[in-house]
């Protein structure tokens, strides 16, 4: 998901498949470029440019918040309202929503996924419950009216399915309380089908129990921790806000003859904590044709790398890459702005750890002085998100089927640029 789009980095990864690379790159840790006219519009966060990941930072701002006790201002709700198309998608940004969405409109999956999930995280305190509702129901219906055969989606309308952008659309799905598995495509395919096609065998000599982003052209999956990480929380029945799970369980690899979207996952948090444990960050790859070939920490895909580690019941493979994220990530969060600040706390969250003393870094009060001031903080908040995705557990445990098992965050270098 890195500091703006996860979506991002699956574009980037989209341009290594087409060039004949491994899609296997993560979004890099840089900035957003500068406005270069006018001014930002009032309630959105963040202040730098807001082409590529304007809808995505706010929807993150919204979605740390509330994990903090926190509710955005119904300026900042306002906003992100706006930002809709009449047919219920988002595109990344917005200029002028004053001139209705056409053809030449960029739809965007990840960030109506992501918008629709945190409209309706904040519905409960919000000024305009009967317009939130609107909202998040026009954006589910969009995005069914995209699914691919396949059951999963691309990261635009039409695209290729990949594997962050369908983990994105699951955890949203699951999150607002609708049952992923009831999205089937008119080839009576679900997004689980999907999801399982990008999931690397425990045999895989480079990968095992991985992800990919997308075959590459030969048809052949890459190992791709971004991807990795978004589907192990996908293949759980969790969103990018997930909550730590219990019992604890050493994640360990595991093939069945028949495949299930809980165990792929499982096998995806096994791979993610094997990656961890080498250095206790992930690393970022350099883009192809780069002139410096030395990997870099890969501040963002490691928090997320948390995240999903502890949904799957592995926060102790996860404290060593929390304890690097709590020293080393003040710089980068900083640089980042919002959806950064938010991608640190929803992983602090994740692993009860408090934001507010994130090594030396209040993340909540960073947080939240990228945007309009939050209304009072309400303490019955944070208790709800930390059941987020609780529907689809329940549904898992009465048995929703083996082929979903127990349920779920890019343009050239991780929409940072």
């Amino acid at each position: 998901m890195n500091t703006v789009r996860r979506g991002a980095a699956a574009l980037a990864a989209a341009a290594a498949v087409a060039l004949g690379t491994a899609a296997a790159v993560p979004a890099a840790a840089a900035p957003s470029p500068t406005p270069s006219t006018g001014t930002l519009p009032p309630g959105l966060y963040g202040t730098k440019d807001p082409t590529y990941d304007g809808v995505w930072r706010q929807s993150l701002a919204f979605l740390a918040q509330g994990r903090a006790g926190y509710q955005p201002a119904d300026q900042a709700v306002n906003w992100l309202l706006g930002q809709q198309c009449d047919d219920g998608s988002f595109a990344s940004y917005r200029a002028d929503v004053s001139t209705s969405c056409d053809a030449k409109t960029m739809r965007d999956t990840n960030a109506t996924a992501v918008a629709v999930e945190a409209l309706r995280a904040v519905r409960r305190q919000s000024a305009a419950p009967a317009a939130i509702d609107k909202a998040v129901e026009a954006g589910t219906d969009w995005l069914r009216s995209v699914q691919n055969k396949d059951g999963g989606w691309g990261y635009g309308a039409g695209g290729a399915s990949d594997a962050n952008s369908t983990s994105i659309v699951i955890g949203a799905l699951a999150a607002i309380g609708v049952k992923p598995v009831s999205f089937t495509s008119a080839e009576g395919r679900t997004p689980y089908d999907a999801l399982l096609a990008f999931a690397l065998p425990c045999s895989s000599k480079d990968g095992a129990g991985a992800f990919a982003y997308q075959p590459d052209k030969d048809g052949k999956l890459l190992a791709n921790a971004d991807a990795t990480a978004a589907a192990t929380l996908a293949g759980l029945g969790k969103s990018i806000v997930a909550a730590k799970a219990s019992p604890e369980q050493p994640p360990a690899c595991n093939d069945l003859s028949k495949p299930t979207a809980e165990r792929a996952a499982l096998n995806g948090a096994s791979y993610l904590a094997k990656s961890l444990a080498k250095t206790g960050h992930l690393t970022l790859p350099p883009m192809p044709g780069a002139t410096d070939t030395t990997e870099q920490p890969d501040v963002g895909n490691t928090a997320d790398a948390v995240v999903a580690l502890a949904a799957a019941g592995a926060t102790k493979e996860a404290e060593p890459a929390l304890a690097w994220l709590e020293k080393n990530s003040a710089a980068w969060a900083k640089e980042g702005g919002p959806a950064a600040y938010a991608q640190l706390i929803l992983a602090a969250r994740a692993t009860d750890t408090d934001p507010r003393e994130f090594g030396t870094v209040d993340l909540v009060e960073q947080l939240n002085a990228t945007g309009p001031a939050p209304k009072t903080p309400d303490t019955s908040a944070s208790s709800t998100s930390d059941d987020e995705g609780f529907g689809f557990d329940v549904w898992w445990i009465i048995g929703i089927g083996t082929v979903v098992g127990v349920g779920i965050g890019f343009l050239v270098s991780g929409r940072k640029k």
